[in-house]
């Protein structure tokens, strides 16, 4: 293994500008210098866009900023010591050691390991006293050497770094921590580190698992079962949060367990003694998906919402198919048919007796009928699932009836999230009784969803279901009556919803519009389906567009994504344009809603229609106006492209005039 830090890669009390991304450059020109890396612009670019997604500055006037790249050719650690100190986003100020890690787009576990290290060291104040003392780069290589263990330690660390003793006579707290961060190389152990050290200051039992990319030590189910409270310092979510399931836990952004360590373990023991602080839940998706304690009640019924959307989709996604391959194989058979008696068809023939009827029009009705009853019951999933987001399992069956009681009153997806929100808040209200044991063991089950049926299905059947059916009415007609001027403004602004957040609350928005429409079986609902879904391919298809005219405009790694959204963007994953955004939101963005929202309005214009709620270039064989279908979908994606190797460009020019 050749060695990981030399001299030439250690720049000591120099001037190295007033930006962090002055240092990084240099450290980066250090590391192509030695020919540990094969390409400056490439290195850089990737360092830079891991630093502007997360400050690299910890306490104590440290900075780690380190990348993946596919430029480097080996690990490597370089070293800067600036004079004047520079502002890496520390809360205590500017850092003055600065350490950047260069890996290799797919480095080896042994070199992982040894740079997880390098930055757990940092965490060490004797470590970082001898760095600030020492006077050449020989003397740096050596300090940082005997911190990997690549040669014998001059001395042991003092003793004000050993575990704080427990008060006489006193059980030790116990912790337990998971941390984890997007690259896995250096916050990971850093706060794991940050963690350790602070619970032995406090005189606490302590044990972490750090979910890194050089692995860790695995927290054993005796070690959580025996933990006072946990701690997720986190960038991720946690691989086998079941495991900590009831147990009381503070989770935060994996840099505040290197910034306020001690101030975590606190508060986790602090809901601890709470009779109702948070706890684990049952599940992973249980702990992702429901509403916590905290927030606003705003809050917390939006996220409720996205949880009952989240789960409706695959109903709506199946459901939709089914039935669209359903009507093709009738019209295939009848293409005068009209509507369908799919209940007289199946009543009068059988696989083994079709009694004169085209099994293509047997199979078309079968199809037809299975894929109603999935998209039939898109209402009171939707209703059951925000239900479970505000008051978990209580909710669901509240919710599914009374969910099923605004179908049939005609509320439609309206009165489904009506009475979601209803369900689930009554059930969570009465979570909060304090009752005798024998009682409350009983609520779950029976009381509470009997309650708040009873609540949430009298007020929609009673009181809510008029207005709810107008409206839902309304809003049918309103999309019906729309043609020309109007069908393009709606097709536009669906459009740019669909590319604004790539698969966040806006995109979402407008997703459950056009799904909660298609329960209708309008035209004008099919034709809002298929803008959203060509909308929504246009993003990565933009970028990947882009990365394959202009590629000198970008990285390795971001031509390696616009490859990747080829297939995401065809696929109608939004999402696929995410590692763009993250790294150039002020130019991706605007250029996905330009592009989204052509390609809407084109759709909306030319009468698309697209009785499947998913599926991308994949479902074209399905939808109406197939032609157009693909006008739209290249014609925003040229726009994307095209607005977005512009604007890219742009930038690129102000860059160099300012060099």
């Amino acid at each position: 293994m050749s060695a990981l830090i030399s001299p030439e890669l250690i720049i000591l009390d120099e001037n190295l500008g007033d930006s962090r991304f002055d240092v990084i450059k240099r450290l980066a020109e250090a590391v192509v210098g030695a020919g540990r890396a094969s390409d400056l612009d490439t290195l850089y670019a990737a360092a830079k866009a891991r630093e502007e997604k997360t400050d690299t500055g910890i306490p104590g006037g440290i900075a780690i900023p380190h990348c993946r790249s596919e430029a480097v050719a080996e690990p490597t650690l370089a070293m800067a010591r600036p004079n004047p100190a520079v502002d890496f986003g520390a809360k205590d100020g500017a850092a003055d050691l600065i350490f950047f890690i260069a890996a290799p787009a797919d480095g080896d576990e042994a070199h992982l390991k040894i740079l997880s290290q390098m930055a757990r060291s940092l965490m060490k104040k004797s470590f970082t006293a001898a760095l600030r003392e020492a006077k050449t780069a020989e003397e740096v290589v050596a300090l940082v050497e005997e911190a990997l263990g690549l040669r014998p330690k001059a001395e042991e660390a003092p003793a004000s770094e050993q575990a704080a003793p427990a008060a006489e006579g006193q059980r030790r707290k116990k912790i337990v921590a998971v941390t984890n961060c997007p690259t896995g190389i250096a916050h990971t152990y850093m706060a794991a580190d940050g963690l350790k050290y602070a619970a032995e200051e406090l005189g606490y039992d302590f044990k972490v698992e750090p979910q890194g990319s050089s692995g860790g030590d695995k927290l054993t189910q005796a070690e959580i079962d025996e933990a006072d409270a946990v701690v997720f310092a986190v960038a991720l979510p946690v691989r086998g949060r079941e495991r900590f399931a009831g147990k009381p836990y503070v989770e935060s952004p994996v840099k505040r367990g290197i910034d306020e360590p001690a101030a975590m373990i606190q508060e986790a023991l602090a809901e601890a003694e709470k009779p109702n602080g948070k706890r684990v839940t049952a599940s992973a998706a249980d702990s992702a998906e429901t509403a916590d304690e905290g927030g606003s009640w705003g809050q917390r019924i939006y996220k409720a919402l996205m949880t009952g959307v989240s789960y409706m989709i695959p109903f709506v996604a199946a459901g939709g198919i089914i039935l669209a391959i359903g009507f093709m194989l009738e019209a295939i058979t009848m293409p005068n048919l009209g509507d369908v008696n799919t209940t007289e068809i199946l009543a009068n023939a059988s696989l083994t007796d079709l009694n004169g009827t085209p099994l293509s029009l047997y199979l078309g009705a079968a199809l037809h009928t299975i894929g109603a009853f999935g998209l039939g019951a898109m209402v009171p999933i939707l209703a059951a699932y925000i239900a479970y987001g505000l008051a978990q399992r209580p909710g669901i069956a509240p919710g599914f009836i009374a969910g099923s009681v605004a179908v049939l009153v005609g509320g439609g997806f309206i009165g489904g999230i009506v009475a979601g929100i209803l369900a689930g808040l009554c059930a969570y209200w009465l979570s909060l009784l304090k009752l005798p044991r024998w009682l409350a063991s009983m609520m779950p089950v029976v009381v509470t969803p009997l309650i708040a049926t009873l609540f949430a299905g009298g007020l929609i059947f009673f009181v809510l279901g008029a207005p709810l059916a107008w409206i839902t009415s309304s809003l049918e007609a309103w999309l019906g009556s729309m043609s020309g001027t109007s069908a393009l403004v709606l097709g536009l602004i669906l459009g740019a919803m669909m590319g604004f957040d790539l698969g966040g609350p806006v995109n979402k928005a407008a997703y459950l519009f056009a799904t909660a429409g298609l329960s209708a079986g309008t035209a004008a609902s099919q034709q809002v389906m298929a803008a959203v879904i060509i909308a929504g391919m246009v993003p990565p298809l933009a970028m990947a567009l882009a990365t394959t005219i202009r590629p000198q405009l970008f990285t390795e790694p971001e031509r390696e994504n616009g490859k990747a959204a080829w297939l995401l963007g065809a696929s109608f994953i939004s999402e696929g344009a995410i590692p763009f955004a993250t790294a150039d939101p002020f130019r991706v963005i605007p250029a996905s809603m330009a592009g989204a929202a052509v390609a809407g309005a084109i759709s909306m214009g030319a009468g698309v229609a697209s009785p499947a709620p998913h599926g991308g270039v994949w479902i074209i064989a399905l939808v109406q106006n197939p032609l157009m279908f693909l006008v739209a979908t290249l014609a925003g994606t040229l726009v994307g492209a095209v607005l977005y190797i512009l604007l890219k460009s742009l930038a690129s020019r102000k860059a160099e005039a300012a060099a």
